[in-house]
């Protein structure tokens, strides 16, 4: 008997190993947090701000070939049970519905392609910055996940107290965003954070990269909390633009 215990034990940690590298990309969350999981992508909600307060997924080389078009269908997320932003809320705003989990990510079933339209996925970007810096960093993203077979990606806005807010359900106008990636396959293991303010930008991408260290504390959040300690320091705390490529 004591033997089939410990035999269950050993295929529990196993299996809660195996669950732990499935979502290396969930940030550190508290006890009362309540992480929305959607096929393709997670997120926790900020009813406050009426928007996520991150985004996060695996993107991976086969996920970057779009095999289903964008719709352009915004619908509330029927898994926030709060309620969620709505069209009325950016309609003649000046804003855009700004994806933190891209269409273009997502188009590899029609499943995730429909759920990354959920307001939940969405923040108030200028359209000079959504269509603009912010849409070649989302390119270069899957350049990077091509390359490195896969990466583990976080992203979202810097919410704050006194932002400026948008529509009845005063959806708030974050002043930056940022985006934070790992890629966690032998031998190049690495990491990167950037930090970008809502609005147009023609500075390269490389002017805005910086440590996940200095978005941990621009965002109060703990990213790639599952990794091992020393791994987790020396990827957070460092980082080289020469380590990924710049098309």
């Amino acid at each position: 008997m004591k033997t089939i215990k410990l035999i269950i034990l050993v295929l529990a940690v196993i299996l809660m190993s195996f669950v732990l590298v499935d979502r290396m990309e969930i940030p550190k969350t508290g006890a009362c947090d309540h992480v929305v999981y959607h096929t393709g992508y997670a997120l926790l909600y900020d009813e406050i701000h009426e928007q996520p307060a991150w985004v996060a997924y695996e993107l991976t080389k086969e996920e970057t070939v779009s095999q289903f078009k964008r719709e352009n269908k915004f619908i509330t997320d029927p898994d926030v049970k709060t309620g969620t932003a709505t069209n009325a809320d950016y309609a003649k705003s000046g804003y855009d519905r700004g994806h933190l989990a891209p269409a273009a990510d997502m188009g590899w079933s029609e499943i995730t392609m429909k759920e990354s339209f959920y307001f939940s996925n969405m923040s108030p970007q200028r359209p000079e910055f959504n269509r603009g810096i912010w849409k070649k960093l989302e390119d270069l993203m899957r350049d990077w996940a091509v390359e490195n077979e896969k990466i583990y990606i976080v992203t979202g806005p810097i919410l704050t107290p006194g932002l400026p807010t948008i529509g009845h359900n005063q959806v708030s106008v974050p002043q930056y965003f940022y985006k934070v990636i790992l890629d966690y396959t032998e031998p190049d293991i690495k990491g990167i954070g950037f930090i970008l303010a809502n609005e147009g930008s023609s500075q390269p991408l490389t002017t805005f990269a910086v440590s996940i260290d200095s978005v941990e504390k621009f965002s109060g959040l703990d990213f790639f909390p599952t990794l091992p300690d020393n791994i987790e320091t020396s990827i957070e705390k460092n980082y080289s633009t020469k380590s990924w490529s710049w098309k």
